[in-house]
């Protein structure tokens, strides 16, 4: 499933509930939280954990009392803020620059301390070096937690930052475990295609792609639009995303660097 709203407004824009079809089957709450300078924004949950990361934007951020000055600039030269809080934690956000954050909930009856990651504990992965397919897959995985370095948590949060033209996600494979793709294009007119539940979508800037069915999610940006999206995921009960990936046996040739034709090199 894709979402996409045209009417995106300061405050909470609400994109998966997990009240309606279990957040049509990602088993979460997925928001976009649009706040101009001088707004403010409180996060308070009995039952649920509560997750966002700063897309862009400046502000400070009060959380259980402990204050943290935000800052970034954009999603491709700088590693955001994610904050991850459990249940009877609270948050409230002031804006100091227009700011955009993801935000993702879901329930856990766990407790834990509250965490803000930065680019200190953040772990960037670089993908498909070494010229390999081409570069045509070469793009940058952000991990802000997951479950070997949080069990207390029943969600995974991370970014890739993916160069226009360029795949992600492949070779194509699946898992399991519900994942939300959610799209930041440093040109807002930025555009892709994304695969769920064996259909093809096209992606745009502030969309929403669901993958709930254990299918193949691989995706692709246009050439000169850059792209920085967000991949959550809700680990299933007794069953726990631990970089579980699927590949596709059909093109699992690729893993391979395998020759094929090329163009003659440019004289």
């Amino acid at each position: 499933m894709y979402l996409e709203k045209k009417d995106i407004k300061p405050g909470y824009n609400e994109f998966l509930n997990l009240d309606v079809n279990k957040g049509e089957n990602s088993l979460m709450d997925v928001g976009l939280l649009i706040l101009e300078p001088g707004q403010s924004y409180r996060f308070s949950e009995k039952d649920k954990e509560v997750s966002w990361v700063l897309m862009k934007g400046k502000g400070k951020a009060v959380v259980d009392g402990k204050e943290y000055d935000i800052d970034r600039p954009d999603p491709f030269r700088y590693v955001g803020y994610c904050l991850l809080m459990s249940k009877g934690s609270e948050c409230e956000i002031t804006a100091e620059e227009y700011s955009e954050f993801y935000v993702q909930m879901t329930y856990n009856d766990k407790t834990f301390e509250p965490h803000m990651y930065s680019a200190e504990d953040t772990h960037t992965w670089q993908r498909g070096t070494g010229g390999v397919l081409d570069g045509t897959m070469r793009r940058d995985v952000r991990t802000y937690y997951d479950y070997e370095s949080r069990p207390d948590s029943n969600m995974v949060l991370g970014e890739v930052v993916s160069p226009g033209g360029n795949w992600s996600s492949y070779p194509p494979h699946h898992h399991p475990q519900p994942e939300v793709y959610f799209y930041f294009f440093e040109d807002e007119r930025g555009f892709g295609a994304g695969w769920a539940e064996n259909e093809v979508h096209e992606l745009g800037n502030h969309g929403c792609l669901v993958v709930a069915d254990d299918t193949n999610h691989q995706q692709v940006v246009a050439p000169g639009y850059p792209c920085c999206y967000i991949w959550g995921i809700r680990h299933l009960d007794g069953n726990p995303w631990e970089k579980t990936r699927i590949d596709d046996e059909t093109h699992e040739w690729l893993l391979d660097d395998p020759e094929y034709w090329q163009p003659a090199a440019e004289e």
